[in-house]
């Protein structure tokens, strides 16, 4: 019996998704377009430096003044090691302070990203709308009135705080664990941290869309890999000195070309669709 033959008209089936580790490897790619496509626009560069100079000027005051009362702060933390031998003491007290501090890094590389897209919105979806116009055209700017705007941003920003903070006590008590705590956690954070860098990044694109926080969130984890991977290699870049502050414009060129060709496809949605119902 022959075959039935398929129709001509019937819809090609979705591409094969790529393996884990060629996402992860993607990822880290949108990071390096990111800075090519700004590197091929300095004028939008120098543009979106100006919030960031700005954040990171009050993020480096309150790390100096962090750094100055370290030694105060892990003898405090470390009041239980008083009665210890010297070189006991001093080195609870040493690793104490790379925990407090290490997690304050960790808790002002989550909250840099945000507060700068914050203080910044209308600098990021400038270039944002000029990086999508450069792909072929740009979303309509989404009919939310300005305060509407300026309060989902502020409870984004609260909400990512409130979370980091929680992952950095998590990370500073795992800090004290011999071994692990120098070499494994601080791995597990530059993931963690550059998972949430890039749900922010991603932030000023999608929005456009009409996609919100929670769903953007469901849409990474579909893709968690890819996020993973364009969120880490973000998050080394900005451990560099001045990374963060020279590679933001960069990093939502990238964010927005990642979102526009990866994450704003809604087949990649399997749950929460009802939740897409109400944000669209």
């Amino acid at each position: 019996m022959s075959q039935p033959h398929p129709s001509p008209h019937a819809p090609a089936p979705p591409p094969a998704k790529p393996s884990a580790i060629k996402d992860l490897f993607g990822g880290a790619g949108y990071l390096l377009r990111g800075l090519g496509w700004t590197a091929r626009h300095p004028a939008q560069w120098l543009f979106g430096l100006i919030p960031a100079l700005i954040v990171l000027a009050a993020y480096m005051a309150a790390l100096v003044f962090l750094a100055i009362k370290i030694d105060d702060l892990a003898g405090w933390v470390t009041g239980f090691a008083d009665g210890w031998a010297d070189a006991a003491r001093t080195s609870a007290r040493i690793v104490a302070g790379v925990a407090i501090y290490g997690a304050a890094l960790f808790l002002a590389m989550i909250t840099f990203t945000a507060v700068t897209l914050l203080v910044g919105d209308p600098f990021y979806e400038a270039i944002a709308v000029r990086v999508e116009e450069s792909q072929g055209g740009a979303p309509p700017e989404p009919d939310v009135p300005l305060l509407t705007q300026i309060g989902r941003a502020v409870t984004d920003t609260l909400i990512i705080g409130a979370i980091a903070l929680a992952f950095a006590v998590v990370f500073f008590a795992c800090g004290f664990l011999p071994v692990v705590g120098q070499t494994v956690v601080p791995v597990v954070a530059a993931l963690v941290s550059g998972y949430f860098l890039a749900g922010e990044l991603t932030s000023v694109a999608l929005e456009r869309r009409g996609i919100l926080r929670k769903e953007r969130f469901v849409r990474m984890r579909a893709d968690r890999p890819l996020v993973v991977g364009f969120g880490a290699a973000t998050f080394v870049v900005f451990l560099i000195p001045l990374g963060a502050v020279l590679a933001m414009p960069g990093a939502v060129a990238g964010a927005t070309l990642m979102a526009r060709e990866r994450l704003a496809d809604d087949q990649l949605v399997t749950a929460g669709d009802a939740g897409m119902a109400e944000h669209h």
